[in-house]
């Protein structure tokens, strides 16, 4: 089928809807391998930390799931674009169709096959997230912090359904103002804003159980991402005179909040870095400084770096970018990134925690009885 130039962009744009999330995932995936095999290599108990039992995936086995995603997601993508090219409208509409349903029907398959015990420990952390109804362990708050950094895939994972419910799939109707699943719908900031509730109310649970002022401090941080996402939402449905004269300074203003908020919070309380000697002089085994001989560069990149991705990242909440396509995936897999070196100072901090608590001898061999009890006494009294 021949298009015009804006057709083809347009049809470009609405296959890389449904298939931009799964490629941002397959990336998270393989990078959460390279954390581990990186904890692996630095003697770092990764799996006394998270409480995995003997059977959990190396990174061997994640690498290996990565394969196949990396494998499948692009193969059903061509598969997509093959099939409306030459006409087959129908069939093409299949494809993503029945790409999501095989990834549901993986992770929620109840018999023992294809890491079983790991498919529901991921399930029932999940299922902890979103019903904090339970003391909040290390694991909780670490996999609620990774899904705020994919916002964007649960929004995108949402629009993609809401076409296929409406039997919109192969269609450019998406592109329509008035269309249900389109840019000037509701659902959009309020799956955006989900994985930021889901942490703020942590927060108050933990508060609830230990009685640290920094758990509402943390809460705090999580409530700022809301007026920015919400005030961005704004653009599409208030007149543009009201957009730019009073609406957009202050999602500007909000945004910087939350930029320089959540900075502050990842460089003082998540890595630690409080002081320069902490940074600087190594004064304690540290993840990065092992690997590379305490280079000074690893921590001036890795703070600079997290100040400019944690702008962008919430510039990636607004609205001003959801029909450029390509710049949005950029953003999307630098936040990613992020994460990524973000989970290498946090585990390590909670590692030396770990490490300095009296009357435990941490190993690589699985925790006795006592330290157990103990691990799980103290579970709720992590500073995030």
């Amino acid at each position: 089928m021949r298009m015009s130039a804006d057709l083809r962009d347009l049809f470009l744009y609405e296959a890389f809807l449904y298939y931009n999330p799964l490629l941002l995932v397959t990336t998270m995936v393989w990078l959460w391998g390279i954390n581990l095999w990186v904890f692996s290599r630095s003697n770092i108990n990764y799996a006394k930390i998270f409480d995995l039992d003997q059977n959990h995936l190396t990174h061997r086995e994640i690498w290996k799931c990565a394969t196949w995603m990396t494998i499948v997601v692009p193969t059903s993508m061509t598969a997509y674009l093959y099939l409306y090219s030459n006409g087959e409208v129908s069939l093409a509409a299949s494809q993503p169709v029945l790409l999501y349903f095989a990834v549901v029907m993986l992770l929620i398959f109840p018999f023992d096959i294809f890491y079983f015990s790991s498919r529901y420990y991921l399930l029932r952390a999940l299922w902890r997230i979103v019903l904090p109804f339970q003391a909040i362990t290390f694991p909780d708050f670490f996999l609620a912090d990774i899904l705020t950094s994919m916002a964007k895939v649960f929004s995108d994972i949402e629009r993609s359904v809401c076409r296929m419910v409406h039997r919109q799939v192969a269609t450019i109707a998406w592109f329509e103002a008035d269309s249900v699943c389109g840019s000037h719908s509701v659902a959009i900031p309020l799956v955006l804003v989900l994985p930021y509730l889901f942490r703020f109310f942590q927060c108050l649970r933990q508060y609830r159980d230990i009685g640290e002022r920094s758990a509402l401090l943390n809460a705090l941080k999580y409530s700022t991402a809301v007026p920015v996402i919400f005030l961005s939402a704004l653009k599409y449905h208030v007149l543009p005179e009201s957009w730019t004269n009073f609406y957009r300074p202050l999602w500007l203003l909000s945004s910087v909040l939350n930029s320089l908020y959540s900075f502050y919070w990842d460089v003082a309380r998540d890595w630690d870095f409080s002081s320069f000697a902490r940074m600087f002089k190594f004064n304690k085994s540290h993840l990065y400084s092992h690997l590379l001989h305490g280079r000074t560069w690893v921590y001036f990149w890795v703070i600079g770096s997290n100040l400019i991705l944690r702008c962008t990242w919430t510039y990636k909440l607004s609205a001003h970018l959801r029909n450029n396509y390509l710049t949005v995936f950029t953003i999307a897999a630098l936040e990613i990134f992020r994460r990524f070196q973000w989970i290498f100072f946090r585990v390590e901090n909670e590692w030396n925690k770990i490490n300095s608590r009296p009357n435990m001898q941490v190993s690589m061999n699985d925790p006795s009885d006592d330290e157990v009890k103990l691990l799980s006494s103290s579970a709720g009294g992590y500073n995030v």
